[in-house]
């Protein structure tokens, strides 16, 4: 449904929709086939339906969500070869048997196993020791993701400050309401910040990447200079967050490339190209602040507003 929608609507871009189903085929199948994806495919085919101008704007959001959700290639391990293992000396600490100096299936994991758990990844350099309760079972694996109960608090916190902003967006003002130190208006950037917090939060219990899919967010590709050592050093540093570099900037980040790769420029072309990395530099920062501005700026009071 959201392709077939979305196809009139792209057809100066032909390539738009290829691209969001390599996209879709490669995200995890139980995400493709989860009610979480379901519910963000209805919400961006009404949204679409409804602001048919900024269909790129939510397909680049379905991207970036797939994206989020790709599977992860997997590399199986091989067998290390056998090695000739010998047992130290008898001590008192370790005595040699059999089972102790033979190399063991978990020191050296098969071909077919993917992520060996930790103990048998990293085996332990020293014997182990009989342990003084034997009942006592080994500890598990810590789960890094979150329960279904925090997850569910903390999308009900998203919604109940949702709410509250839109509250405050609609509230009508007086003059004495805007010169308080607690303002509609500072009450509603409070609550943004708490709700980019549980956000935050929210993506890592879910162990899922925080890109909303911006505009800001989108990395830029630097070529303006024929020595790639000079590209990927100032690539780097305009990528940083909120970095917006000055001409010294980009001359320290020639200076350090050409330093640190040999390159040998002197010091007349070093200043021409950073003059010109950094006009350019410049303009595409620009270009990405204005097209953020374009495509987030307004609000839901708005939103129904058609000039005429």
């Amino acid at each position: 449904q959201f392709l077939s929608l979305c196809a009139p609507l792209t057809q100066e871009h032909p390539e738009v929709l290829p691209f969001l189903s390599s996209r879709h085929l490669r995200a995890h199948p139980d995400f493709r086939g989860s009610a979480e994806f379901r519910n963000i495919l209805g919400r961006l085919l009404r949204r679409v339906r409804g602001r048919r101008r900024k269909v790129y704007v939510y397909i680049n959001e379905l991207c970036t969500v797939l994206k989020a959700r790709a599977l992860r290639r997997r590399l199986a391990l091989r067998a290390a070869p056998p090695s000739s293992h010998q047992c130290p000396p008898s001590t008192d600490r370790c005595a040699p048997s059999a089972d102790r100096c033979a190399p063991t299936s978990s020191q050296y994991p098969s071909a077919s196993s993917q992520y060996p758990s930790a103990s048998s990844q990293y085996p332990s350099a020293s014997p182990q020791l009989p342990s003084a309760s034997p009942s006592r079972r080994p500890e598990e694996p810590r789960r890094s993701g979150g329960s279904r109960r925090q997850i569910r608090h903390l999308e009900h916190l998203l919604r109940v400050y949702a709410a509250e902003i839109r509250r405050l967006q609609e509230r009508e003002l007086d003059l004495a309401e805007l010169d308080s130190a607690d303002s509609p208006y500072l009450q509603e950037n409070r609550l943004k910040r708490r709700m980019m917090r549980i956000f935050r939060r929210l993506c890592q219990l879910k162990e899922c990447s925080s890109l909303t899919g911006r505009v800001l967010e989108q990395r830029i590709r630097f070529r303006g200079t024929r020595y790639p050592e000079v590209n990927r050093s100032i690539e780097r540093f305009i990528n940083r967050p909120d970095a917006f570099p000055d001409y010294s900037d980009i001359l320290r980040e020639i200076r350090g490339a050409s330093a640190r790769h040999g390159l040998g420029l002197g010091r007349r072309q070093m200043e021409n190209m950073a003059q010109e990395a950094f006009r350019e530099v410049g303009n595409r920062l620009q270009e990405r602040r204005h097209l953020d501005l374009v495509y987030n700026f307004g609000s839901h009071l708005t939103d129904q507003y058609r000039p005429g």
